[in-house]
């Protein structure tokens, strides 16, 4: 939606309005009136006590964890979870640990054996994994963490817009009520088309972290063109909902053909982000090289973004895409994939420093 003309104009309307820039913290003297009516509205839409923005997504979590645990507490984190989450965890006071990605035994044994050790425990796990394209199981893990007396974080940085009937999220998705997440947290950078990050809970925890959380209090509020972006994308998604049921549509067509062709989709469930996997680094960047040849921009993400074994092009799905486009797309790595597979020996690099 960041070429939408309604997005384009709210963000337009708000830079004449408001200026450029706010200038300060929002505590001291960088308030505007769009701040809270955005908050209010999102808290609405996502069926939460409250939200907070701040000015950048990956700040949430690096500033929240850290704040929220101290001494005799415990983090547990999903091993595939985002690096904010892991820095976060990493610059605090108290002890973090890892489970296996989306393996609720692993983690039910590391509750039942270590919760009574810890004061609090706080368990994260991201919506839509970014690079996976899939999700955990919310209602196992809502179940999990009541009896064991924890609290829960959902990064839903790629899930709000993209998971459930009208784009609400992981527990539209499932069904549940998300008052029974203690926190959650998005970005503006992804379906709401703008930056900056926001922190969903009950109202009583925002109104505290509103005077006390870091990143937050010592950070400059969001400008009025980028708060004004997120609200226009806001306003059109909640009258729109069809453009998830769009979504929802081509994501399952570009990931059942891609398997139909032979290609590996890993365990993406065919929701936004479906990544294609290959053998080695250097066919990922051939394959990504030849598409965006061809006119098809598709990144490759290697050894840094996830392991070095599991190389992959992730493609975002949009409501937009045809089924034209995501045909040709996938043909063309097909026939690609198929090339490598005849020569059966493993490729030389093709791209000028690799």
């Amino acid at each position: 939606m960041s070429q939408h003309p309604d997005v384009i104009e709210t963000s337009s309307a708000e830079l004449h309005r408001l200026g450029s820039g706010v200038g300060a913290s929002r505590l001291v003297g960088g308030e505007r009136s769009g701040h809270r009516a955005f908050e209010s509205e999102m808290a609405e839409f996502l069926g939460v006590g409250d939200a907070m923005t701040l000015v950048s997504g990956y700040l949430v979590n690096v500033s929240l964890i850290n704040f929220l645990m101290g001494p005799r507490d415990l983090v547990l984190i999903d091993e595939l979870a985002h690096n904010s989450i892991f820095v976060g965890a990493k610059n605090g006071r108290y002890e973090y640990r890892t489970f296996e990605h989306n393996n609720l035994d692993d983690l039910e044994r590391q509750l039942e054996d270590g919760r009574g050790d810890y004061r609090n425990v706080l368990v994260v796990v991201e919506g839509l994994y970014s690079m996976d394209g899939d999700i955990p199981d919310l209602p196992r893990l809502v179940d999990m963490k009541e009896k064991h007396d924890a609290w829960l974080l959902v990064d839903e940085a790629h899930s709000y817009g993209v998971l459930g009937k009208t784009g609400r999220g992981l527990c539209e998705h499932f069904g549940i009520d998300p008052r029974r997440i203690e926190l959650g947290v998005g970005t503006l950078s992804k379906s709401f088309v703008s930056s900056g990050g926001f922190v969903c809970a009950e109202k009583s925890v925002i109104d505290w972290l509103r005077f006390c959380l870091p990143g937050f209090v010592y950070s400059v509020g969001l400008s009025p063109a980028t708060l004004g972006a997120a609200q226009g994308a806001l306003t059109h998604l909640k009258a729109n909902p069809q453009r998830v049921e769009r979504l929802h549509a081509n994501s399952e067509f570009f990931r059942d053909h891609a398997l139909a062709c032979g290609l590996n989709t890993g365990d993406a469930i065919g929701c936004g982000v479906v990544p294609i996997l290959f053998a080695t680094p250097e066919q990922t960047m051939i394959v990504s090289q030849t598409l965006l040849d061809a006119g098809i921009y598709a990144p490759p993400i290697v050894q840094v973004g996830v392991p070095k074994d599991l190389p992959r092009i992730r493609f975002f799905i949009s409501a937009e895409h045809t089924k034209a486009e995501m045909e040709r797309a996938i043909g063309l790595i097909a026939e690609i994939v198929a090339g490598f597979e005849e020569a059966d020996t493993e490729p030389r690099p093709a791209i000028a420093g690799t």
